[in-house]
C-alpha cells in the first residue's frame, strides 16, 4: 500500500495504542478504529501484540526489511521492543531463555535462508524444554518468477514450511488473509497449557507489503489455551493408585520439568507414603537441597545418592518426565521396580515404561487429589507400612551422607597440577561450588552451559527452590548459556545473570560480548576453560582409554579477547578460591557485562572430578545397556 494512503498510517496507529496502552483500549476510545487498512507486516506485529508479544529479537536481511521497518515504527512508540543481534541462534537462546526465566513471550525474527536454519537450529531449545516462542522467517515469494536467493535450492514448494513441520508447526501465509488462522494455530503451540513449543510463521517476501484492505482487527484476536490441563479426577484409578503406593516398601519419584509447580504436594506426597525424590536437571530446587527426603540427581551424570534410590526401588512415580536417555540411564535405572504410576498431562509420556497405571492430567491438580485419597487410606490402615518404609529411607539417607561426604572431600581440594596450564589449577567442581554459593548469596540467576559444566554444575547445585539454576538438559545446545545473559536486556524486570561456561561452548557464542553490551545487559560469563571438550574427552577416555579430536593446542587469551570489545570488563579469576570471589564480587559491581577467564583442571585424578554412576547407550556401552534394558523390560 503506498505510504502516501490517508488510511494507511502505522505511525499514528502505534502512537494511538501507546497513549491507551492496549489495542482494546485504543478501539474503545475511538483512537483506533476496529477496520483498518494495512499490510501483512503491520497486521502480524498487531496479532502478536494482542496475544502479549511485545519483544523481537532480530537478525534482519533482505527478507524481512519490511517487517522491520513496522518494528522501527512501533518500537519508536514505545508499543514494541526490538533489538539486533549477530548470530540467528543465539537470538533463538536469548528468547528462549527469556521464556523459561520470566515467562514473558519474545518472537525470533530472521531473514530467508541460512539465517532461518540457524533460528532453527537454536529452536530445539525451546522444542525440548517445552519453550513457547514466535519465529518469523522470511520465505520464497509466491509468484515463482524464478530462483530467490537464499532458498533452499530445489525445484520443489514449501520447502522450508516442511523442515519447520518438522522441527514444530508451522504456517506460510501465501495469503495475507489467512493471518487470523495462522495467528490462532501459533497460539495453541506457543501458549499450549503443558507443553508449549516453537511455532513458525513463514512470510513470503512479496506478502509482507501486501495491502490488506478494510481488515477487522478482531479477526486477529486469538482466544489463548488455558494455562493448565484438567486434572485426572477418576475417583476409582486415584483409590487404586493410593492403595499400590501405601503397599510399596521402597518408593522413587522422579520429577521432570512437568514437575516444577508442585513443590508443595510432592513434600506432602513423599510425607503420606516414605518415599524419596529424584529430580531431574530442571527443578534441582523441587524440594530443598538439604531436604531428607531429595536424594538429588540421578542418571548417567547422576550422584551416589540419587542412582541408588532409581536401583533399588521397587516403585516408580515418573511426575511430570520425559525419561530423557541420561536421566533415566537409557531406561535401565530401575532394575527393581515392580509397577510405575505415570504422572503427566501428555498421556504418551504417562505410558512412556511398561505397564505404566496412567494419571492423566495436570500434574500438579492430580497429585493433590491423589494425596487426598492417600490420606484418606492412611486413616484407616495400621503404622505397618511407616514400618516397612523405614529402612528404605534409612539406606537412602545413609547414601546421601556418603554423598555429600565424597563432594567435601574435591571442595577440600585446593588445586591439582594440570600439564597444559603446567601448573596447579582449580578444579572444575571447586570453581562451581565457589560460583553457585556466591550466585545464591545474591539471588543471581545461573545458567549452565552444556558439556563437562552442565555435568558438574547439576552435581554441584544446591537450590532450594526451583528457578535458581537452569540447566539446558533438552538439547544439550552449546553456547546456550551465554546466549541466555540476553534475556536480561529483554525482561520487564532485569535480573543479574551468571553464565557459567566452558571454553568450547564460549567459543560457539562469543558474539554476545558484543550484543551485550549493545543492549545493556547486567551479567556475567564465568570461562572454565580447560583447552577442550572435556565432557567427550573424558567419555573416550571411560570407553576406549584414549581421548581423541576433543582437544586443541590452541592458547586463546580470553581477558585480552574480551578487553577488546569496548564496555565488556574482563577479569582473571586466578587460581584459588579467594581470587575468583573477589572476581565475581567486581564483575557484580560492574554495571554491565564481564568476562572472568578461570583455567581448570583436567584429567584422571579422581578429586578431580565428581565422576559418572549410571548406564548410557553409547559408544562401546551399547549392547551391555541394551541387554540389561531388555531383561528388565520395563
Amino acid at each position: 500500500m503506498p505510504a502516501s494512503s490517508p488510511t494507511y498510517d502505522p505511525a499514528a496507529r502505534a502512537q494511538a495504542i501507546a497513549q491507551a496502552g492496549s489495542i482494546a483500549a485504543a478501539i474503545a476510545s475511538g483512537a483506533l478504529p476496529a477496520c483498518i487498512d494495512t499490510t501483512l507486516s503491520e497486521a502480524v506485529v498487531l496479532g502478536l501484540l494482542l496475544q502479549g508479544v511485545r519483544r523481537y529479537v532480530c537478525v534482519l536481511g533482505h527478507g524481512s526489511t519490511d517487517l522491520g521497518e513496522i518494528l522501527r515504527i512501533y518500537s519508536d512508540a514505545g508499543v514494541a521492543h526490538a533489538i539486533n543481534v549477530r548470530h540467528e541462534t543465539a537470538a533463538s537462546h536469548a528468547a528462549a531463555a527469556l521464556r523459561w526465566v520470566t515467562g514473558e513471550k519474545a518472537a525470533v525474527l530472521t531473514s530467508i535462508g541460512p539465517g532461518a536454519l540457524q533460528a532453527m537450529a537454536g529452536s530445539l531449545v525451546a522444542s525440548s524444554d517445552g519453550l513457547g516462542l514466535w519465529y518469523l522467517f522470511g520465505d520464497e515469494t509466491t509468484e515463482d518468477e524464478g530462483p530467490n536467493m537464499q532458498q533452499i535450492p530445489k525445484h520443489e514448494q514449501s520447502l522450508y514450511l516442511k523442515l519447520c513441520d518438522t522441527l514444530g508447526h508451522g504456517y506460510c501465509l501465501h495469503t495475507p488473509a489467512a493471518l487470523g488462522t495462522a495467528l490462532r494455530r501459533g497460539s495453541y503451540v506457543v501458549d499450549h497449557p503443558y507443553r508449549q513449543g516453537p511455532f513458525f510463521l513463514l512470510l513470503p517476501l512479496n506478502t509482507q507489503p501486501a495491502r490488506m484492505v478494510g481488515l477487522h482487527l478482531r479477526e486477529l484476536t486469538v482466544s489463548l489455551p488455558p494455562p493448565a490441563a484438567a486434572p485426572c479426577a477418576d475417583a476409582e484409578l486415584l483409590a487404586a493408585t493410593a492403595t499400590a503406593l501405601l503397599d510399596a516398601e521402597r518408593l522413587v519419584v522422579k520429577a521432570g520439568a512437568g514437575a516444577r509447580a508442585a513443590g508443595s504436594e510432592v513434600q506432602r506426597f513423599l510425607a503420606l507414603c516414605g518415599g524419596v525424590l529424584v529430580p531431574g536437571p530442571r527443578v534441582t530446587g523441587l524440594l530443598p537441597y538439604e531436604h531428607p527426603r531429595n536424594m538429588l540427581i540421578g542418571g548417567s551424570k547422576g550422584t551416589l545418592c540419587g542412582n541408588f534410590a532409581m536401583e533399588n526401588a521397587d516403585l516408580l512415580v515418573a511426575l511430570g518426565t520425559r525419561a530423557v536417555c541420561q536421566s533415566d540411564s537409557s531406561r535401565t535405572a530401575y532394575p527393581n521396580v515392580r509397577a510405575v504410576i505415570g504422572v503427566n498431562a501428555d498421556y504418551r509420556d504417562a505410558l512412556h515404561y511398561s505397564g505404566s497405571i496412567p494419571l492423566v492430567g495436570d500434574v500438579t491438580a492430580t497429585l493433590a487429589l491423589l494425596n487426598d485419597h492417600l490420606e484418606q487410606q492412611v486413616r484407616r490402615r495400621a503404622s505397618d507400612w511407616e514400618e516397612r518404609t523405614a529402612p528404605w529411607l534409612a539406606a537412602c539417607a545413609h547414601r546421601k551422607a556418603e554423598w555429600l561426604a565424597f563432594k567435601d572431600q574435591r571442595y577440600a581440594v585446593r588445586a591439582l597440577y594440570d600439564p597444559v596450564w603446567q601448573r596447579e589449577v582449580l578444579t572444575q567442581p571447586t570453581a562451581i561450588k565457589v560460583a553457585a554459593d556466591w550466585a545464591r548469596d545474591r539471588d543471581a540467576v545461573t545458567f549452565f552451559d552444556a558439556g563437562d559444566v552442565q555435568a558438574n554444575g547439576f552435581q554441584v547445585a544446591e537450590d532450594d527452590r526451583v528457578g535458581r539454576t537452569f540447566t539446558e538438559t533438552g538439547a544439550s545446545y552449546m553456547g546456550f548459556a551465554v546466549s541466555a545473559l540476553l534475556a536480561s536486556a529483554l525482561a520487564a524486570r532485569p535480573f543479574f545473570g551468571l553464565a557459567i561456561t566452558g571454553d568450547g561452548s564460549f567459543s560457539m557464542n562469543p558474539q554476545i560480548l558484543i550484543d551485550g553490551v549493545q543492549h545493556g545487559v547486567h551479567g556475567c560469563i564465568l570461562l572454565l576453560d580447560n583447552r577442550r571438550m572435556a565432557a567427550i574427552s573424558s567419555l573416550q577416555r571411560a570407553q576406549y582409554g584414549r581421548d581423541f579430536a576433543t582437544s586443541d593446542s590452541v592458547a586463546v587469551d580470553y581477558v585480552a579477547l574480551a578487553r577488546a570489545v569496548t564496555g565488556v570488563k574482563a577479569l582473571f579469576g586466578g587460581h584459588e578460591r579467594g581470587a575468583l570471589r573477589a572476581a565475581l564480587d567486581e564483575a557484580h559491581a560492574y554495571p554491565g557485562l564481564s568476562l572472568i577467564h578461570v583455567p581448570v583442571y583436567f584429567g584422571d585424578d579422581p578429586l578431580g572430578g565428581f565422576g559418572a554412576y549410571g548406564r548410557w547407550n553409547v559408544g562401546n556401552w551399547v549392547t551391555e545397556t541394551q541387554q540389561i534394558r531388555h531383561r528388565i523390560g520395563l
